[in-house]
């Protein structure tokens, strides 16, 4: 092990266990110990983490991953995603900072936003981080004089029409524009070494990854022709990070490795990257919240009584966190989380119209509403799964928990793979029980339907 990750940093916990049985601990015990004070937690399962690793060298063995830091910067999946060997994709100085303080070599480090302060390029110069993005004139001209040695990688532009989150609006240079650019680069003395891609959040067409890199090799070509060595092909991300997603990630995994034989073959010489923030860390976080205040009301509807007797009524449920905050996915990726209760009702129990809401003090504030609880008291506590990407470090900006406790697990199995740097060994007779621990769902899938050629679009 390269030792970035101990067995102090984690409960050991034998296989089997749940985030829930913890949080069940953990939740009867957090009252007592701090009289109230604490509203909020994480339950990282770092286990989960492992798991996904040896999922994505399974049905991707080409590709390089590295870790986007902007998606959950803990310092349990730092260090986990360090001691597998990743590279990390940073966005700004403090993740740079971040990332070198537990270890990580600067030639791990890929600086990878196209639009970079000045002062944060010359911190990049001068902490050894070589690999730099860019999809403009300006940035290029801002790297050239600040970082001359940098190493740059050629954002392209994607459709991303079938995604949920359309980075392509705000960055990656068209096809169109690729060449200009190049050639700008070369007069500069600007080496160009790659091409990345980014097909956007939960894309629901695999078929989108295989043009990106066909249009790629487009790309490729132009660079070779004008003079430049370019040996990086980086992905990018949006792989799923749930099970249960519209379009699998064995399914984008087999378009993407049919993609990479025809225009990318094994031996070309082109390292292969992609960068995965929700894939590594959604399913590995479960978050207990305690309800901190409730209101009652009344449903104005004269002469309208339930099956009880009683005026019908919803109750409003209030938490210290909210959509500024841990739950923006909310506002960014329209969701609607739903929580699960700790203690589980009776049949019996009559459900209300129930709503969650965050501390700001404004009206859109509102966690979840159109939900039937039962009912619920201060001091209860409510669990949300799936909440690893984009909820760390993200305070509330009205008041709120700041930075939430985090509590990491990892199965004794996990850290034993983890060690070892591989997967249990398949045994005669018990291939199956041995191997279950740290599948992932490895049950070898037939081959999908993925059209046998793509051409890059036309850049007239």
């Amino acid at each position: 092990m390269a030792g970035y990750l101990s067995e102090t940093d984690f409960v050991m916990v034998e296989e089997g266990f749940s985030a829930r049985d913890l949080l069940e601990e953990l939740t009867l015990r957090a009252p007592q110990a701090t009289a109230g004070e604490v509203t909020a937690f994480f339950v990282a399962d770092l286990g989960a983490v492992v798991r996904k690793h040896f999922c994505f060298l399974k049905r991707l063995p080409r590709v390089r991953p590295f870790y986007a830091v902007k998606c959950n910067s803990s310092l349990g999946v730092l260090k986990v995603l360090a001691e597998l060997g990743l590279g990390f994709s940073c966005a700004n100085k403090t993740e740079m900072e971040l990332v070198q303080h537990i270890g990580v070599p600067a030639s791990k480090i890929i600086y990878a936003n196209p639009c970079k302060q000045i002062a944060q390029i010359k911190y990049a110069a001068k902490h050894g981080v070589w690999l730099l993005s860019f999809d403009n004139e300006t940035e290029l001209a801002k790297v050239a004089k600040n970082h001359p040695s940098a190493k740059m990688v050629l954002c392209l532009a994607t459709d991303d029409s079938y995604s949920r989150s359309r980075l392509s609006l705000k960055f990656g240079a068209s096809l169109k524009s690729c060449r200009h650019l190049l050639q700008n680069a070369r007069k500069s003395h600007v080496e160009v070494v790659g091409v990345s891609l980014h097909v956007g959040s939960s894309c629901v067409d695999p078929q989108t990854y295989a043009q990106s890199i066909a249009d790629a090799r487009f790309v490729f070509e132009m660079g070779a022709e004008l003079g430049h060595r370019m040996h990086i092909l980086d992905l990018g991300g949006g792989f799923p990070g749930v099970e249960g997603t519209k379009v699998r990630f064995e399914e984008i995994a087999s378009v993407i490795s049919s993609a990479l034989d025809l225009y990318f073959p094994e031996g070309c010489g082109v390292d292969i990257l992609a960068q995965l923030g929700r894939y590594y860390v959604t399913s590995a976080f479960t978050l207990a919240v305690s309800i901190i205040a409730k209101k009652e009301v009344l449903l104005d509807q004269p002469g309208r009584e339930d099956e009880t007797g009683s005026v019908p009524k919803t109750i409003m449920y209030h938490l210290d966190e909210g959509i500024y905050g841990i739950f923006n996915s909310v506002l960014f990726d329209n969701t609607c989380p739903t929580p699960i209760l700790l203690k589980k009702p009776s049949a019996e129990q009559p459900r209300h119209s129930s709503s969650l809401w965050g501390p700001a003090p404004d009206g859109r504030d509102c966690v979840a509403e159109g939900l039937w609880l039962p009912q619920l008291h201060v001091g209860d506590w409510l669990v949300f799964e799936n909440m690893g990407a984009y909820t760390m470090g993200v305070g509330s900006l009205f008041g709120g928990t700041q930075t939430c406790r985090i509590t990491y697990a990892m199965s004794r199995v996990a850290w034993e793979a983890l060690r070892e740097q591989l997967l249990p060994a398949e045994q005669d007779g018990d291939a199956e029980g041995v191997c279950k621990p740290l599948s992932c769902g490895w049950e070898i899938t037939d081959t999908l339907c993925v059209a046998p050629v793509f051409t890059p679009a036309s850049i007239m």
